[in-house]
């Protein structure tokens, strides 16, 4: 199984560089490991201090692992830091982040890369964040006597791990130190299965959130005047067309009454013009705006990357996107600001969402005609929306500590 696993990884890559020349992310995925071990190795040739490696699959558990990372900062400054990204989606947009000292592409996963990239990182730690369990890295640390931990893990039933010919994969997981879940279900699946190195400490990205929505706000002048008048404010965060279709009725309709903030989750102009025809003559994009211009629009259209967190403070609703493909995007930025939430169907591989649901603080969609009585009722019922405000806004703060757990949990089998 080894042997086949090991084929599928070079496969895997092989494809990526005959793709490259047609596919920017697959070309930014090759040309960031080109000479990766290498460089890897002169930059750290002259670091004696001891290090702590975090992998993260791309930006969204990036944002996970970011609060363990910031309090690993604070509690062990003498210790470097290692930051490692599976997707250009992650690496590209996080490359230059200050809270770490390194920075890297993780290498594809052969022996012979796991095998010199743990040599050269010499890490006393290996923190992997939520999945990519890359079995010959981290068959490698436990060859080295790496102590390596997964925190914020979920697991389902339906996983290959919990399947009769799942044996490879659950001896991955026995490779790990310590495994730390979301969710009481995912360690009983887990001993389930003879992985009982785990301990339920929740879920780090709601200490993200909550620190994001009590920090002082962003000085965005052309957002404060959009929303000047004091009217409803829907945030559509990360959409994809389908999301706008299920948005255009409503944006139609009450543009003249509701605020409507779009972003969509590619900025593509092919995804813009889609908003722009949505409203014609009433969608003002960002990079274009002045605060003279915002205060006459109805619907402002985010064509830049990094405002999103800062857009669900001046929201009255949030509609999160995704959910009608491949899986919602991050509903926790918009709760943490005691935002009710819409979304399409595909949402129950996230916890959150399904909390959310249960407490009737979110609402599933799947047309136009099931969103509009929600955006509708922003103008009618202000009462309801300010209690399921609070009651979103006191989910997400009961739901914090993650990171303090796991730090406590960390000194009982980890000696910095």
């Amino acid at each position: 199984m080894v042997f086949l696993y090991s084929l599928a990884v070079r496969l895997y890559g092989l494809l990526l560089r005959l793709v490259a020349p047609f596919v920017p992310k697959a070309k930014q995925w090759v040309d960031g490991r080109r000479g990766l071990l290498p460089r890897i190795a002169q930059a750290l040739a002259a670091d004696a201090a001891p290090r702590i490696w975090m992998h993260c699959a791309s930006l969204g558990e990036f944002e996970q692992g970011r609060p363990l990372l910031e309090a690993l900062r604070r509690d062990y400054p003498r210790h470097k830091l290692v930051l490692t990204f599976f997707s250009p989606s992650g690496y590209e947009v996080r490359k230059d982040w200050p809270g770490a000292d390194h920075i890297y592409y993780l290498p594809l996963d052969t022996a012979a890369n796991a095998r010199a990239f743990v040599v050269t990182v010499r890490p006393e730690l290996a923190i992997f964040v939520k999945y990519e369990f890359w079995y010959h890295f981290l068959a490698e640390l436990k060859r080295q006597r790496v102590p390596t931990i997964c925190v914020s893990a979920i697991f389902r039933p339906e996983q290959v791990f919990f399947k009769p010919w799942g044996g490879f994969f659950r001896r991955v997981l026995q490779q790990l130190t310590h495994i730390f879940t979301q969710d009481q279900a995912s360690a009983e699946l887990l001993a389930s299965i003879g992985v009982p190195q785990a301990t339920v400490a929740g879920d780090t990205r709601f200490d993200t959130v909550v620190a994001t929505a009590a920090a002082p706000a962003r000085e965005l002048p052309v957002v404060a005047a959009f929303v000047a008048d004091g009217a409803p404010v829907l945030v559509a965060g990360s959409v994809w067309p389908p999301d706008v279709d299920v948005l255009t009725p409503s944006m139609q309709r009450w543009a003249g009454q509701i605020r409507f903030v779009v972003a969509p989750h590619e900025i593509s102009e092919e995804h813009l013009q889609q908003v722009d025809a949505a409203v014609p003559g009433q969608v003002l994009r960002y990079s274009q705006a002045t605060p003279a211009t915002a205060a006459a629009a109805r619907v402002l259209l985010i064509d830049n990357i990094g405002l999103l967190r800062e857009l669900y403070r001046v929201g009255s609703l949030a509609y999160i996107g995704g959910a009608f493909g491949k899986g919602l995007h991050n509903t926790l930025e918009a709760a943490a600001f005691g935002m009710p939430l819409l979304f399409g169907p595909r949402y129950e591989k996230f916890r959150e969402a399904r909390d959310l649901v249960a407490r009737k603080n979110a609402f599933v969609v799947h047309s136009a005609a099931d969103a509009e009585p929600h955006i509708a009722a922003l103008l009618t019922d202000t009462a309801r929306y300010a209690q399921l405000s609070a009651e979103a806004r006191a989910y997400v703060q009961q739901q914090a500590g993650a990171t303090a757990r796991i730090l406590r949990s960390i000194g009982e089998f980890v000696k910095l």
